[in-house]
C-alpha cells in the first residue's frame, strides 16, 4: 500500500505529508475491502490465462489484513507496511504473495523516514526494483510491473498532480497489458493465446493504487 502515511496536500513533491491513525485505518480497510469485493473479477481474468486462483488468493490475503487492520493502524507507516507485507506473504498463494509481500516489505524499509511525497516516490521506485529481482521480470512482460512501473514514472514526473488521477492512470496501465504477450508466469505457456486478456496481477495492482489515490485525496 504505497504512501500509507501521506496526505495529498498539493502538487509540490517537497511538501510535508502526514496521515493520522484514523487515516491509516481508512486506507488499510479500503484497500482490503476493495480486493475482497473484486474476487470474482480477478478470478475470471486469471481463469483466462492463469491458474484461476488470483481472486481467491487475494481475498484470502486481504481478509487476513482486514482482521488485524485496527492493530496495524496503530503502527508507524513503515511498521504497518511490514506487518501487511508479512501477512500477504503468509496468506496469498502463488506468485502474488511473494511479489506483493516484497513490494510492501521493501517499501516499509526504504521509506522508514519518509516525510514528503518525493520521499515516498523514491522509496516506491526502490521497492519496484526489488519486485523485479524477486520475480526476475521487467515491465512489458504482462505482469503487475506493467502497472507499478508506469505509475511510478508518472509520479516522478508529475508529483502530487498525479495522486488525484492515480486510479485512472493505474487502470489505463492495466488495460495496456491486454495486447501484450505474456513472458512470465503460467500465462507465458499460452504464447500468442495470452494476447487479448488483461493480466490479473496488473488488474489487482491497479485496484490497490486506485484506492490509495482516492483515500489520499479524501484526506486533503
Amino acid at each position: 500500500m504505497p504512501f500509507c502515511c501521506l496526505r495529498a496536500n498539493g502538487a509540490r513533491a517537497s511538501q510535508e505529508m502526514a496521515m493520522d491513525r484514523e487515516g491509516r485505518l481508512a486506507l488499510i480497510v479500503s484497500v482490503a475491502r476493495t480486493m475482497i469485493a473484486h474476487e470474482d473479477e480477478l478470478t475470471r481474468l486469471d481463469q483466462a490465462i492463469g491458474d484461476g486462483d488470483h481472486g481467491v488468493n487475494m481475498r484470502r490475503g486481504f481478509e487476513a489484513v482486514l482482521r488485524d487492520a485496527e492493530a496495524m493502524a496503530e503502527l508507524s507507516p513503515a511498521l504497518a507496511l511490514d506487518a501487511i507485507g508479512h501477512r500477504l506473504v503468509n496468506c496469498i498463494g502463488g506468485a502474488a504473495g511473494p511479489l506483493y509481500g516484497t513490494l510492501l516489505l521493501s517499501l516499509g524499509r526504504y521509506a522508514g523516514h519518509a516525510r514528503t511525497l518525493q520521499d515516498w516516490v523514491i522509496a516506491f521506485g526502490q521497492a519496484i526494483e526489488d519486485v523485479k529481482r524477486r520475480g526476475r521480470s521487467e515491465a512489458g512482460q504482462k505482469t503487475l510491473l506493467d502497472v507499478f512501473v508506469p505509475v511510478h514514472a508518472i509520479l516522478v514526473e508529475k508529483g502530487g498532480e498525479a495522486v488525484a488521477q492515480l486510479a485512472r492512470i493505474a487502470e489505463d496501465a492495466a488495460e495496456e497489458t491486454r495486447p501484450m504477450r505474456a513472458l512470465r508466469g503460467r500465462a507465458a505457456f499460452l504464447g500468442e493465446r495470452s494476447i487479448g486478456h488483461v493480466d490479473p496481477g496488473a488488474r489487482s495492482a491497479s485496484l490497490v493504487l486506485g484506492v490509495v489515490g482516492r483515500v489520499l485525496c479524501e484526506e486533503k
